[in-house]
């Protein structure tokens, strides 16, 4: 007996051991796809501090950007471009910019257009590389916009039983036979919460529960669903008639979770199921801001498991608690807030405590930590008066990099979770939580360890022109063709990218500012047959959050008829300066650096062709006309090299040599001359004759009928600041 009891005990601890190991291998392999996701899927987060949220036609917006790491919040240097727009709600464009990023920050204006009709409209923001992971993460506010040309549209009522109402269960699902936390979230046509009460009635009309909204149109409930039911809320809106909504629909099998926030420094999370998981076990998982913070695993015990969490473990704001079963399948998710400890604390002061008209006001600012130390700070400070038309704005940078950034949807007086620290807000804070659901990523993607398809490239060197080549014959994309870019101007620009196997073209370009056009074409004494389409670097991807009607009160009259007069003073007296702007500082030598040779052609005898031009004097080339078709030839230290150099007009390509024959010399300020066979990314050159005329427009030459003329703003270039 005893033998066989010591074999019976070894072979207990042999399947325990087992088990443990597996479990540990579970987890690791979790914590290592997520962290080898996180490594390729770095996150961008973008704030922008507007001068104030409500404007004329007329106005000038002006704005100020900070660009963050997704998990530290720390001033990222990845992007050097940030694009803003402002959409109506029709998702329609009605101004868009280039913003230059220097070490995450960067700066810019736009001017409201006559145009524009009186509404809200949306402002956003965001990066290319942000473009990978889904408008709901970009920055977005609302903006309000008045045209004093145009009367307002007439506004129909708004019943106050016309409001969303939307139920999220804890974890994700209602399964039949477990009790479950489900909250909810009431939003009306304005995009505010709204206070609701009601109750939950199953398909006998048998009243199972009530509730009624805490704070901001949300609030929580508990019941339990039994099999083969079903369960509708009935919604009262103060005491108009009640509205019926579906609730999620119950699962007969699945796994239901619950926190528990006792206030003190732990978490309580208990996961049930009525189902067994492969190995008896259940996963927990927490990252902050994609940090990982905490893993455990714990064994089903009656259909339970037990988690605690340490909330110092936890960093502060949003992390998402995410529950595995045995085969690393999610099963259950929701967020839980934790108030950031640490927040820069500015002081703003004037120097005197009231001040006559039109006079000069000085305002010191200082940023401090916690303890009192001042602190170096990066900071935009914008002055307006606060009235009817212009109130305060929602929320500040602190509340968005620690809530809205990681939030779908509009959040309601965000700062209120940030600055109250009592029962009441940490309720509402948790019901925010449990208003989300799943989240940023497909876990199936990270688990089985893929490397995410990212379309859009970070703008690390600058703004990056996307197109796509076609042969015209075939209408089918066309790969490993050398596409050229030319901008044209005094400043010789030359960009070249080839073709990928979908015809997808590149062009990174460097310190392009400022408006103007774009050329882009192909060799057409190799290429005749493709056409070129350049691409809007402007996202396609819309928040499916609507804007709040808009609507003008009678109180406003005053303040915008002030505002009215003091724009169209503005722009009548004052409208020139305000059109002025910042030279870039940037390099001008062209893109091939300083040349080998430069002829100011005044400094010799005038010809009156080009063929004479390059025969008598330019030294560095032979001229051939053989079979009525001009070629050139650059004489190198080595002797000639193959083929016709790379003929530039004010920056142009010119493939055709007759063409460069035919340019009138007396229109051509300089010869700028590359001796040496050049290399410019994909593309290669026997040297480098580059042609400036002296009003920078081609001297009149016509482009090939085969290349692509666009007008293009490039970066936006900095408007001074002026105030009269």
């Amino acid at each position: 007996m005893t033998n066989v009891f010591k074999t019976v005990t070894g072979t207990i601890a042999m399947v325990a051991l087992l088990t443990i190991s597996s479990a540990a291998q579970t987890l690791n392999e979790i914590q290592n796809s997520f962290n080898n996701y996180r490594q390729t899927a770095l996150q961008e987060k973008i704030f922008v501090h507007t001068d104030k949220g409500a404007y004329l036609t007329g106005e000038i917006l002006w704005f100020k950007l900070y660009v963050v790491d997704g998990s530290y919040h720390k001033p990222l240097n990845l992007s050097k471009v940030a694009y803003v727009e402002v959409l109506d709600n029709n998702n329609v464009p009605q101004m868009q910019a280039k913003i230059e990023l220097h070490n995450g920050h960067g700066s810019g204006s736009l001017y409201i257009p006559f145009s524009v009709n009186n509404g809200n409209f949306r402002f956003r923001a965001y990066t290319n590389w942000m473009k990978n992971f889904g408008s709901d993460f970009y920055f977005d506010k609302k903006i309000t916009i008045v045209n004093p040309q145009r009367a307002p549209v007439g506004l129909t009522s708004v019943a106050k039983t016309d409001v969303d109402v939307q139920f999220f269960p804890e974890g994700g699902n209602l399964v039949s036979g477990i009790a479950s936390k489900v909250a909810f979230k009431a939003v009306g046509k304005d995009g505010k919460g709204v206070d609701i009460t009601g109750a939950v009635i199953d398909q006998k009309n048998d009243t199972i529960a009530h509730f009624q909204s805490l704070k901001f149109g949300m609030g929580n409930f508990s019941f339990t669903p039994a099999a083969g039911n079903t369960y509708r809320a009935a919604i009262r809106v103060d005491n108009s008639s009640p509205v019926i909504k579906e609730l999620p629909a119950v699962n007969s099998q699945g796994y239901v979770m619950a926190l528990t926030d006792n206030g003190s420094n732990q978490l309580q999370v208990t996961v049930t199921s009525n189902r067994q998981s492969p190995d008896g076990s259940v996963y927990l998982f927490a990252h902050t801001n994609q940090v990982v913070k905490s893993a455990s695993r714990a064994s089903q015990v009656n259909g339970v498991a037990n988690f605690t969490i340490d909330k110092s473990a936890l960093g502060d704001g949003i992390s998402h608690i995410t529950i595995f079963d045995g085969d690393k399948h999610p099963v259950c998710e929701r967020l839980y807030f934790k108030r950031p400890a640490k927040n820069m604390a500015i002081e703003a002061a004037a120097d005197k405590p009231s001040y006559n008209g039109r006079k000069k006001v000085s305002v010191s600012v200082l940023a401090k930590d916690q303890s009192g130390k001042q602190l170096n700070a990066n900071l935009s400070m914008s002055v307006y008066r606060l009235d009817n038309y212009q109130t305060a704005p929602e929320g500040d940078i602190t509340s968005y990099f620690w809530l809205n950034s990681d939030l779908r949807g509009n959040i309601e007086s965000p700062e209120y979770y940030i600055k109250n620290n009592t029962a009441e807000a940490n309720e509402a804070a948790d019901n925010l939580m449990l208003t989300q659901g799943w989240r940023k990523f497909q876990w199936s993607d990270v688990l089985k360890n893929r490397t995410p398809l990212f379309t859009y490239l970070p703008e690390y060197n600058g703004h990056l022109i996307t197109g796509k080549i076609v042969n015209t014959i075939t209408n089918a994309p066309a790969a490993d063709i050398v596409a050229y870019l030319g901008v044209p101007g005094k400043r010789v620009q030359l960009f070249t990218s080839r073709s990928d196997t979908g015809g997808h073209l590149i062009f990174n370009t460097k310190d392009l500012y400022g408006p103007g056009e774009i050329v882009a074409q192909t060799d057409i004494q190799r290429d005749t047959t493709y056409r070129i389409d350049i691409q809007s670097p402007f996202s396609e991807q819309y928040s499916k959050t609507r804007l709040p009607a808009f609507d003008l009160t009678t109180d406003m009259k005053e303040p915008l008829e002030i505002y009215n007069m003091g724009m169209q003073i503005q722009n009548i007296y004052a409208g020139r300066p305000t059109r002025h702007f910042y030279e870039p500082n940037v390099d001008s030598t062209g893109f091939y650096g300083k040349p080998d040779k430069v002829y100011r052609l005044d400094d010799y005898t005038r010809f009156t062709t080009m063929e004479e031009v390059l025969r008598e004097y330019i030294r560095e080339v032979n001229v051939f006309h053989p079979q009525k078709k001009f070629q050139i030839r650059v004489i190198a230290d080595k002797g000639f090299l193959e083929g016709d150099p790379l003929v530039l007009l004010d920056g142009i390509p010119m493939f055709d040599m007759n063409k460069v024959m035919a340019i009138d010399p007396l229109k051509i300020k300089r010869l700028d001359v590359i001796k040496d066979r050049y290399f410019w990314g994909p593309a290669d050159a026997e040297g480098i004759l580059s042609y400036a005329s002296y009003k920078s427009d081609m001297a009149g030459t016509e482009l090939d009928p085969h290349a692509v003329v666009l007008d293009y703003e490039g970066m936006q270039l900095q408007r001074k600041f002026y105030s009269p």
